[in-house]
């Protein structure tokens, strides 16, 4: 083990600026909308609140544990299996908009799909670790590798959420890239999954909608292509420095979803370019430090946990980014910790205090 330093305080820094943010922007773009759905305007603030303080005690408490001992076969398996049992119990407990994401308990919701993305780093950097020495072996590491990502993704596909699929497979990506995987091997990968591509968007009605609205959202103004043309309204509003904090009209049940997936589009529209560009600049901030956390990794375990984790957050940031200003097909993915979100704060923050554990090792 490499000599123990102090966490990173810029990555530390920047992931508390966007905590921030996101607690603001939360109450700002959900206030209205709270008050329509219970009378209390801070409704949402406070569960945000909650589970705000649950991932910060998660960070402190994964940061001071020895990071060797979180991909260790006895928390490995288990929390694979937990997690896979979660995202097959879902699929038969009541649907929530024509999904089956969420496990509730009164007032408490959990996503499992948003522990799978942790639970998949944490298995991958252990298997892939333990096979460092016949990565390119395809029976004996791609395929095991490889099949249990699929149990995942086809899990949360079946949900149906194309978007966190997506988050997952991008996470496994680049952690066999890093990991030595050929790229040939990851190209056959790729190629193996187009024609399941192929059927989940084409021939699928509403997702072939979403791509027709995504090419032309001027066609159907008032139907599918609404909620584009409005985040697209908001952003474009809001000038260089902003309307002002609380004072944008989009969210004012114009835009959909303006506390969660769109949220980025309330603050382009209330903080303006200014707003966006800072949210943007600490992403990149927390990007650098990530990569520079892996690049630095006292050993290959560390360097794999840290890959994932940054494919995970950023990979996330950047189609959220993407489907806000019309760059992607609309898609229902939160913006790692600004958006609206239990569970996905929660694992944002667990990862982050992996990073920083990491990054006390860090040569």
């Amino acid at each position: 083990m490499a000599k123990h330093y102090r966490p990173d305080r810029v990555l530390f820094g920047a992931t508390v600026v966007l905590l921030l943010v996101g607690v603001v922007m939360v109450f700002s773009a959900s206030a209205m909308y709270a008050t329509e759905l219970s009378g209390r305007p801070a409704m949402f603030l406070v569960r945000q609140l909650v589970w705000l303080s649950l991932g910060l005690a998660g960070l402190f408490l994964v940061l001071q544990l020895d990071f060797h001992r979180l991909a260790q076969p006895a928390l490995v398996f288990p929390a694979l299996f937990v997690v896979v049992a979660l995202l097959v119990a879902v699929l038969f407990l009541d649907p929530s908009r024509s999904t089956h994401r969420w496990v509730r308990w009164g007032p408490l919701s959990l996503q499992p799909s948003e522990l799978a993305k942790l639970v998949l780093i944490l298995f991958l950097a252990y298997f892939l670790q333990r096979r460092r020495h016949a990565v390119n072996d395809v029976p004996g590491t791609l395929l095991p590798a490889a099949g249990i990502t699929a149990v995942l993704v086809g899990l949360v596909v079946v949900e149906p959420d194309l978007g966190t699929a997506a988050v997952l497979s991008l996470i496994a990506g680049a952690m066999f890239f890093v990991a030595g995987m050929r790229i040939r091997y990851l190209a056959y990968l790729a190629l193996a999954a187009l024609p399941a591509a192929y059927l989940l968007i084409v021939r699928v009605p509403y997702r072939l909608v979403r791509i027709r609205a995504f090419l032309d959202p001027a066609s159907d103004p008032q139907g599918s292509g609404f909620q584009m043309i409005q985040s697209l309204l908001a952003v474009g509003s809001g000038g260089i420095a902003g309307v002002g904090l609380m004072d944008g009209k989009q969210k004012l049940f114009y835009l959909p979803e303006a506390h969660t997936d769109f949220i980025f589009a309330v603050v382009g529209e209330e903080l303006g370019l200014i707003g966006a560009t800072l949210v943007v600049g600490l992403f990149a901030v927390f990007f650098w430090r990530s990569l520079r956390i892996a690049l630095r990794a006292p050993d290959n375990l560390a360097r794999l946990l840290a890959v994932g984790v940054t494919a995970m957050v950023i990979g996330q940031a950047l189609i959220n980014l993407s489907v806000v200003l019309g760059l992607l097909p609309t898609k229902g993915i939160p913006l790692p910790f600004i958006s609206y979100g239990g569970s996905s704060l929660l694992v944002m923050l667990l990862g982050v205090g992996l990073l920083l554990n990491i990054s006390q090792y860090a040569d």
